[in-house]
């Protein structure tokens, strides 16, 4: 009995942190945060990766070629590590619904999270079919870069390319006092 109870709080002096930190990031005001630089395995010319964060919703990145783009890549990069809590990933080359139909939206990809201590965890990440920003949590400290994979894309043909307006990264706000 004793040694059950010695085994909880020691299990809880460790973890104490992890759970301080997630209720401070459940509860924490959001405030968006831009990375400092951007690259993609390609580009599709007057589309560079950088129009994915640069907050106006009708540029937009492709990588130039048809279909679903497949193993096509575009990556984030900050030069202090961040801690994210949300992204908005804004599919198509525009939040407007007549637009939707223009292009290849990405509909799994994978994000590649690199840490400060050189670490990759990957998160699956699946969008819907819909025009505008889809939220998604997206909890990870210590970031340096995150590496959006295309793996499939709905709408894709021959005559479209997979298209992503704008990727959004969201941190603790400083001001929220937690």
């Amino acid at each position: 009995m004793y040694g059950l109870a010695l085994g909880l709080v020691i299990y809880a002096a460790f973890n104490v942190s992890t759970a301080w930190n997630a209720a401070r990031d459940h509860f924490a005001k959001r405030a968006p945060v831009t990375p400092d630089s951007a690259e993609a395995s390609r580009s599709f010319g007057g589309h560079p990766p950088k129009a994915l964060f640069d907050k106006v919703n009708n540029s937009w990145w492709g990588p130039g070629v048809s279909q679903s783009a497949e193993g096509e890549w575009v990556e984030a990069r900050f030069q202090e590590p961040t801690r994210l809590l949300n992204i908005l990933i804004t599919s198509g080359i525009s939040v407007k619904p007549a637009d939707l139909s223009e292009a290849a939206l990405p509909h799994r990809m994978d994000a590649i999270i690199t840490t400060t201590d050189g670490r990759k965890t990957t998160r699956h990440i699946k969008l819907d079919q819909v025009s505008g920003p889809q939220q998604r949590k997206f909890r990870a400290e210590n970031v340096v870069s995150v590496r959006f994979v295309i793996r499939s894309a709905f709408n894709a043909g021959t005559d479209k390319q997979v298209s992503i307006a704008e990727i959004e990264f969201f941190t603790r706000a400083t001001t929220s006092g937690t």
